[in-house]
């Protein structure tokens, strides 16, 4: 695995390619959009989908908290997918997930997704808080936005950036995205579409190529 290192308002930041941020002084690992359920979703309205997803996307989920100091997860909105997500199958996969960290703390800053899903069922023992929620230096949201009380951190416009290879061929990675106020996490779900962004010339990118996070953009975040 090879992270990214990023200094924001005086902190440091660590850019996992398992699509997550993590910040090292609070021993906190940050996620947006795990859309958790969304297979089962589209099960439920008839649309086949091949099982695995969900536990692929727990594992990677183990794998970030294992190889950092993680005490408490921080998810930036729409942790499920849609109420139809929360079938059996499920709430106890990620139930079990939840007894592998029982001393992990976990808290979700609710977003779009969450309104209509409703909070996460007691069994997971995530506390559920309305964005924005301050943690200084940082503003946590699911809502890319700016905020006066600190630099934000958020989610939601599931990025990606379009690169061109040397054969002309486009690639199109997840990514992180930081402009002057406000930085963007990719999606952390797999079974997740995307957005093309369009930096700003002062803005910064990193995309996720295979284990790998790496930085095509040019001007530091300060």
């Amino acid at each position: 695995m090879s992270d990214a290192a990023l200094e924001i308002a005086g902190e440091v930041l660590r850019l996992l390619p398992e699509r997550a941020i993590y910040w090292e002084r609070m021993k906190m690992l940050l996620i947006a959009d795990p859309h958790f359920g969304k297979s089962a979703t589209f099960r439920a309205n008839r649309i086949p989908i091949p099982q695995g997803g969900l536990n692929d996307d727990l594992a990677r989920l183990t794998q970030a908290i294992t190889r950092t100091d993680t005490a408490t997860l921080m998810v930036l909105g729409d942790l499920l997918h849609t109420a139809q997500g929360r079938d059996a199958d499920t709430v106890a996969t990620i139930s079990a997930w939840r007894e592998q960290h029982s001393d992990l703390q976990i808290l979700l800053v609710r977003g779009n997704h969450d309104r209509h899903a409703g909070d996460p069922p007691s069994e997971w023992r995530m506390q559920s808080v309305d964005a924005p929620y301050a943690h200084a230096p940082f503003v946590l949201s699911h809502f890319p936005t700016e905020s006066l009380d600190g630099y934000v951190l958020a989610g939601h416009l599931h990025p990606l950036m379009a690169l061109t290879g040397d054969a002309r061929q486009i690639v199109k990675l997840s990514c992180f995205w930081f402009n002057l106020r406000c930085g963007v996490l990719p999606a952390f779900g797999s079974f997740i579409d995307g957005a093309i962004i369009h930096p700003a010339a002062q803005d910064r990118v990193f995309v996720i190529a295979g284990e790998q996070v790496l930085n095509v953009g040019k001007t530091p975040v300060k």
